[in-house]
């Protein structure tokens, strides 16, 4: 078992509530909370439904309340922080331990000689949230008394008022608050229900605090499950969901993530992996999300990471070979790589689809290369020619649109080769952080992973040129003209690449990682290879000097006079270290194939991603962080599980166990 906690952790308020969890449904609702049940964020609830799958996500289940009374002695299980300071309840003390099955969440109270275990799960393609409890021990009768707090909002939102409209009326077996007109049903498989109408103002929330956001809460008590009487080795399931008739029987409904989740590890090449990559296996699932098209009813995408992000271009296709390819589900590849080309318009792939459904933002200049990457990964494992026949005049249209000239001056430099971005006021690459009108990291000219993988890009349509039998010229004379002129990243006094060519403010010598694809991406060499294996030995051995660090690589060396080695306060603060120090947890992906590449030691390149297989304990429980600060002790911050890093680890050390 990858997470499990006794008291050591769980009965420490500090350490309980710095542990979050995270259950998810498959069309980008959620659940997510922290192991001492207390809120700390603005994205903790029992059930954020996804409205409009993957995206309208709406916080409708905030919390249960929860009172154990046994013995004559009242036991509150619930853990709360006011606006005061004030912790009340305390139930964090009676919590025995906390372990994940699969992603299923358990915790064990003790009261007196009871063990009352909660589980919580949710329905895979559904807005509906399990949350069970059952006596593992007792010599008599345990009472529950649960009362069920709820909200209606956008997720990204907050709640200081008490003035939206509920009503509540009760059906069999629950009751159907209606709540700003949208239907929320509560069911129990026993006791009394009672309708309530109070609010619980004033929920402290840390960690939106530290963020340098709101941080305080209300949110309405709907209903109270009463008096619920369980004898050992029964249980009483509380169900939330959107759906009027889901599933009542939560024992079938347990059993059916259950076997879900088996049917994922057996597909997983790597019978005898350890435990952690497994735990990794059934996380990466918690990313994959339906997303219905006109002429695709089972599309499908990668929500970029929770508890905040929606389904990011740039991360889909980052993600998609660790995500699909190395858990051994390439079928499901397929839809996603057909949902994105839907999308192209001008040569580009959108950047992000908006929360509300609007027209996509196109602002990224490497999501469309990471496609060529995925598309190549792909056909590497699946042979599908079909899909590369349907797929290739798009991406030939692609090559053309940048070779001409597309949207924020990107285009190619007939002098060079290599690929110009950029225009005053926008974020083209990975590091895109933005502060109002402030491009904290602009990055115009010359990038050089764009360039590593514009490369990368024309060879990879040279090889499926000659694949379907069409001429393959134009690409490799583009692609022998692009390696040529990325000599130009060569910087000899720092023995490593340039960031930046051509940019407003000349080269940019900041020492930064994204010169490491430049090494890692697996470009045809037979053509011309991007850097010398001495200049590609120096760039390895230049990051694992000054940017390395247990969870990624540094997004700025620490001797730059702009660098940030901690990532919090408000969003000025936060944006501004962003990328100028900040640890990358998906970067360590490419430093482990680039050190494998270099120094040809599978067992110490496998050594780096160690300490992830730990991190899987800390922040969010099964799941591995976006962000990490950029000095010691490398803290997680930003997102609490990130699809690309997830996925990278999957990706290389999947590479390192090749049979």
């Amino acid at each position: 078992m990858v997470v499990r906690f006794g008291r050591e952790i769980c009965g420490n308020l500090e350490t309980a509530e710095s542990r979050e969890w995270l259950v998810t449904n498959g069309i980008g609702g959620f659940a997510a909370g922290t192991i001492a049940g207390m809120l700390t964020r603005r994205y903790h609830g029992l059930l954020i439904a996804a409205l409009q799958p993957p995206l309208g996500r709406t916080l409708l289940v905030s919390k249960l309340e929860e009172t154990a009374n046994y013995q004559g002695q009242s036991y509150s299980l619930s853990t709360n922080r006011w606006t005061d300071g004030s912790i009340d309840p305390q139930g964090y003390l009676h919590l025995e331990s906390f372990h994940l099955e699969g992603t299923i969440l358990v915790w064990q109270y003790a009261c007196a000689d009871a063990l009352l275990e909660k589980k919580i799960w949710m329905q895979q393609g559904q807005n509906t949230t399990y949350i069970q409890y059952h006596l593992v021990r007792g010599t008599e009768p345990l009472k529950l008394n649960l009362k069920a707090l709820i909200n209606c909002r956008d997720f990204h939102g907050i709640t200081q008022t008490d003035d939206k409209q509920i009503s509540i009326r009760k059906i069999e077996r629950g009751v159907c608050v209606n709540i700003q007109s949208l239907p929320l049903y509560l069911f129990a498989t026993q006791g009394n229900i009672y309708i309530e109408d109070n609010w619980y103002y004033g929920f402290d929330l840390a960690v939106e605090r530290y963020r340098g956001l709101s941080d305080y809460e209300n949110h309405f008590h709907a209903a109270t499950f009463n008096n619920v009487v369980l004898e050992p080795n029964q249980s009483i399931t509380i169900i939330a969901s959107t759906e009027a008739n889901p599933n009542l029987d939560a024992q079938t409904a347990l059993a059916n993530r259950r076997t879900y989740e088996e049917n994922l590890l057996k597909q997983f090449p790597h019978l005898t992996a350890p435990d952690w990559i497994k735990q990794l296996v059934l996380a990466a699932d918690q990313f994959i999300v339906s997303r219905t098209l006109p002429n695709e009813p089972d599309g499908k995408t990668i929500i970029a990471g929770y508890p905040w992000f929606g389904d990011w271009g740039r991360d889909t296709m980052i993600s998609l070979t660790g995500l699909t390819l190395a858990t051994g589900r390439s079928a499901l590849a397929r839809p996603i790589l057909r949902t994105f080309a839907y999308y192209l318009d001008r040569g580009m792939l959108p950047n992000v689809f908006p929360d509300q459904g609007e027209t996509p933002y196109y602002n990224t200049v490497d999501a469309t290369l990471w496609y060529f990457e995925a598309i190549r990964a792909y056909y590497e494992q699946t042979k599908d020619d079909e899909l590369l026949t349907e797929l290739f005049p798009k991406l030939a249209e692609m090559i053309d649109w940048h070779k001409q000239g597309t949207r924020y001056n990107i285009a190619i430099d007939p002098n060079d080769g290599l690929l110009y971005a950029g225009e005053e006021g926008v974020q083209l690459t990975w590091m895109d952080a933005k502060v109002n009108n402030w491009v904290v990291t602009p990055r115009i000219g010359k990038p050089v992973e764009v360039n590593a993988l514009w490369y990368n890009a024309l060879t990879i349509m040279q090889q499926f040129a000659q694949y379907l039998g069409k001429s393959e010229q134009k690409y490799t004379q583009m692609a022998a003209q692009t390696a040529k002129g990325f000599q130009r990243f060569w910087c000899q006094a720092k023995s490593c690449c340039y960031d930046v060519l051509d940019s407003p403010q000349g080269n940019d010598a900041s020492v930064r990682p994204n010169q490491i694809f430049a090494v890692s991406l697996p470009a045809n060499t037979q053509i011309s290879p991007l850097l010398t294996k001495e200049q590609q030995k120096a760039v390895v051995d230049t990051c694992a000097r000054l940017l390395l660090t247990s969870h990624g690589l540094r997004s700025l060396s620490p001797h730059h006079a702009d660098y940030q080695g901690h990532y919090g306060g408000g969003v000025v603060q936060r944006d501004g270290s962003y990328h100028q120090g900040t640890v990358w947890g998906w970067l360590i992906g490419a430093f482990v194939q680039a050190h494998l590449k270099v120094y040809q030691n599978p067992a110490v390149a496998s050594t780096f991603l160690q300490p992830m297989a730990n991190h899987l304990q800390a922040a969010c429980v099964g799941n591995l962080s976006e962000i990490f600060d950029g000095d010691p002790p490398f803290t997680s911050r930003g997102a609490f599980a990130q699809a690309w890093t997830v996925a990278e680890v999957l990706r290389v050390w999947v590479l390192l166990n090749q049979d």
